[in-house]
């Protein structure tokens, strides 16, 4: 079991975010079974601008690099107090990546993003299909390349994943998505 700190608000909603949206909506076919058996790390980061973030990112990185899979698949940093515009968050995704690269983690750990206004490139503010990627708080999730690699193989067309969520988003559409955030959102 993961050395995971006493669930905050911020923890406490991005948990009910995982349960009800990603696991329930099946946006990562991967997810559910990491979180079952208690594989994933959820940290708040106190940080309140982007040295101390980083600092807490390194921390976080190393700490997935020692533990085996078996006791630690995964980690959720989210950061409340940082980065809360989306477009500084995304500038720094790439600070990050470097972050992995001088710790010699390229290859082994990876970065993914989630962020409250998350927008892909190309699509506008509003359109449902960002919302694959909408989490309570910014937070970047750190994955094994390794369990990613596992995962792919034993999920027939895993590239088709990405089409299926925007079709998932598409349905339910924004009334609906508005619905299911507010079960995270009543998370205190």
């Amino acid at each position: 079991m993961p050395d995971t700190p006493q669930d905050t608000p911020a923890l406490a909603r991005t948990r009910a975010w995982v349960e009800h949206a990603v696991i329930g909506l099946n946006l990562c076919p991967f997810a559910k079974a990491p979180q079952v058996k208690d594989l994933v790390r959820y940290v708040e980061s106190a940080a309140e601008d982007p040295a101390a973030l980083l600092a807490d990112l390194a921390a976080e990185l190393q700490r997935l690099a020692r533990q085996p899979a078996a006791q630690l698949e995964t980690t959720l940093l989210v950061h409340p107090k940082v980065f809360t515009d989306f477009e500084d968050f995304n500038d720094f995704l790439g600070v990050a990546e470097e972050v992995v690269a001088d710790l010699g983690l390229e290859g082994e750990i990876q970065v993914a993003s989630f962020h409250p206004d998350y927008r892909f490139e190309g699509t506008a503010a509003d359109d449902i299909t960002n919302a694959t990627n909408r989490s309570p708080h910014p937070t970047l999730h750190l994955l094994r390349e390794a369990s990613i690699d596992r995962a792919v193989a034993a999920f027939p067309e895993a590239e088709a994943i990405y089409e299926t969520n925007m079709a998932t988003l598409r349905r339910l559409g924004a009334p609906g998505w508005a619905a299911l955030r507010q079960r995270w959102e009543r998370q205190t």
